[in-house]
């Protein structure tokens, strides 16, 4: 194959590399399946992912697993209130001789985990809009390009229960392809936990794949799994149930349907398929929109949740035959 021919994957061997990446994490990172097969998902479908939980829950942990499963490059945020758009992005020196030079910031990697999100203030939130959605840095009017592939992992304190946190404005939560929520272990897993703890922070995660191979993939996702019309158009109702709900102030953006389309593709091929069904799109449905849409406050006070909301457009939208 020629450096210019673009690369061709057969679908089981994709599959396979998705099952044992989900597998090598699993290893380390004990129970929430569904939590890293997400990640993969939104991995390999160019998305982000937010992961609301207490602290010590292992979400550093997962992101640190996938990254040295991919060999790829980790670097980790903490947010905070005095965190400024250059200790994200980086910044240049100048020195006496007018050379500009510039450091890189920690966005210049393969998995970013960016821990305590809603303890950042909205301006250094506001940095990280251009790299999750345009894989591009720009500081003092120079663009840097990002690495490839790249995706933040991000993890945010429930609010109601912390202090000292800021909300995560709209914009930014709407460029997160998946959220999920991570819980502590049961007790049959925590003490498997305590089994690993003498050797989990070596990290025994064996390579399966690269970031070249893994933003190879990427690319070709939409050529090697199709989503029927009727399918599309499944997806379209789920959302715009969602949207125009009487207890919703606002509804799921249209990014929300194309990161709906990219999981299922994803998730397809995790189970070996190179077409989408009913059951990857209801899978993916509530981790891809529940973040993105507030509802509204006299239906909050009554207990109303996004999550329910979700459930409810399930279960309510007529499944394709």
């Amino acid at each position: 194959m020629s450096s210019g021919e673009p690369a061709r994957f057969e679908v089981d061997d994709v599959a396979r590399e998705l099952r044992n990446l989900v597998a090598g994490v699993s290893k380390v990172y004990v129970g929430k399946r569904e939590l890293v097969e997400l990640c993969v998902a939104a991995l390999y479908s160019g998305g982000h992912v937010l992961i609301e939980g207490y602290p010590g829950t292992g979400k550093t942990l997962l992101a640190k697993a996938l990254a040295k499963a991919i060999s790829g490059a980790y670097k980790r945020v903490q947010g905070h209130p005095d965190i400024l758009p250059s200790d994200i992005l980086g910044f240049h020196i100048y020195r006496p001789t007018g050379e500009r030079i510039f450091v890189e910031g920690p966005v210049f990697t393969n998995i970013l985990l960016f821990d305590e999100l809603n303890r950042t203030p909205t301006r250094s939130q506001a940095a990280l809009l251009e790299v999750m959605q345009e894989y591009q840095a720009t500081v003092d009017g120079v663009t840097y390009p990002l690495k490839r592939p790249f995706m933040v992992i991000a993890t945010q304190v429930p609010a109601k229960y912390a202090r000292g946190v800021y909300e995560v404005t709209e914009t930014l939560a709407d460029r997160f392809a998946v959220s999920a929520r991570s819980h502590y272990n049961p007790p049959e897993e925590e003490v498997e936990i305590l089994r690993a703890s003498d050797h989990i922070l070596t990290l025994p995660v064996e390579q399966v794949t690269t970031p070249e191979r893994v933003y190879a993939i990427s690319s070709s996702i939409h050529k090697l799994v199709h989503v029927e019309e009727h399918l599309l158009d499944y997806m379209v109702r789920l959302v715009n149930y969602v949207r125009y709900h009487k207890a919703v102030a606002y509804g799921p953006s249209h990014r929300a349907t194309v990161n709906l389309v990219g999981i299922s593709r994803v998730l397809a091929l995790m189970d070996g398929r190179d077409y989408v069904i009913p059951d990857d799109v209801k899978r993916a449905f509530t981790p891809v929109v529940a973040h993105r849409f507030r509802v509204k406050e006299e239906y909050e006070l009554e207990g109303v949740t996004p999550e329910a909301i979700a459930e409810e457009a399930l279960r309510n939208v007529p499944v394709p035959k």
